[in-house]
């Protein structure tokens, strides 16, 4: 399925089961993509997290309601599925910035939060820079932490600095970021700051081995400063890459982001010559 098609009618999906309990499985299930490369394409599409937006929703409409029904509080947390009126009223006055009762009670004005709308926006043709490799498979020591898809953007880098400040960066220098989500069906993935793993060292406490399977990688060459660049890659890859990909696909729950050393740049990592690379592991469409 074409990723703006796909993105259409998770929107359309999310509209009609509102008031269910969706989630992230559910809506790349009904899409045929996985979960893995979904929420990562939702997210950069989008501008939202795939949970933040169904959570904006809930409480958008829910917002709509409270001031033009007599439905109670514990009625919409119900309805929206909240625990509780008390976890409800919680994330109302979070997004609303008002609780529910002082919300009726003035006739506010409340935030709306509308569905995604999709537009085609017709631009000059872009060439995307990229290479199908084979790498066989290799082993990393790593620093790893698990994060849930819904943070991951705000925290993984956060857990980059919390890797230097507490000098563990003399064990692991990062030469690579690697996401992790082996079944592609998860809420959370295992990501870790990498490098590659010399058998004759002794692993420091803390840290862990994986191996990284040998793939057939697309392979994305980036230049510029951090981490705008990388994350300018990362959404030309989902928003004009993808939709135009006819004879690969995905293949496994891998992203690989490679970084050259800083030191051999004037400016390090914010450097306009500054190298990184991002790595996806695709198969022929249809294997």
């Amino acid at each position: 399925m074409e990723w703006m098609k796909a993105i259409g009618e998770a929107v359309l999906y999310i509209e009609e089961n509102i008031t269910g309990n969706i989630t992230v499985d559910d809506v790349a299930k009904h899409v045929c993509i996985s979960p893995f490369y979904f929420h990562k394409g939702f997210s950069m599409l989008c501008g939202y997290p795939l949970k933040e937006y169904i959570r904006n929703r809930k409480l958008s409409l829910a917002g709509e309601e409270l001031v033009s029904s007599s439905i109670t509080v514990t009625g919409l947390a119900m309805k929206y599925g909240y625990e509780s009126p008390d976890s409800f009223t919680k994330a109302f006055i979070r997004f609303h910035g008002i609780s529910p009762s002082a919300a009726r009670k003035r006739k506010t004005m409340l935030k709306t939060f509308a569905p995604i709308k999709l537009t085609i926006s017709l631009k000059g043709g872009y060439l995307m820079d990229y290479k199908i490799t084979q790498k066989e498979s290799f082993t990393v020591i790593a620093a790893p932490k698990e994060f849930s898809y819904e943070n991951a953007q705000k925290e993984i880098p956060l857990f980059w600095q919390e890797h230097y400040t507490s000098g563990k960066g003399k064990y692991v220098c990062g030469m690579f970021g690697i996401n992790i989500d082996p079944d592609m069906g998860n809420e959370k993935f295992e990501y870790l700051i990498a490098d590659v793993y010399n058998p004759s060292a002794d692993i420091p406490e803390g840290f862990v081995t994986r191996i990284i399977p040998a793939f057939t990688w697309a392979v994305f060459p980036i230049k510029g400063a951090m981490p705008d660049a990388l994350q300018d890659v990362n959404t030309k890859i989902f928003s004009e890459w993808l939709p135009a990909l006819k004879e690969y696909e995905f293949a496994a729950g891998y992203c690989v982001e490679m970084y050259d050393m800083p030191d051999k740049y004037p400016k390090g990592t914010q450097d306009e010559n500054y190298y990184t690379e991002i790595w996806i592991p695709v198969k022929k469409t249809g294997k």
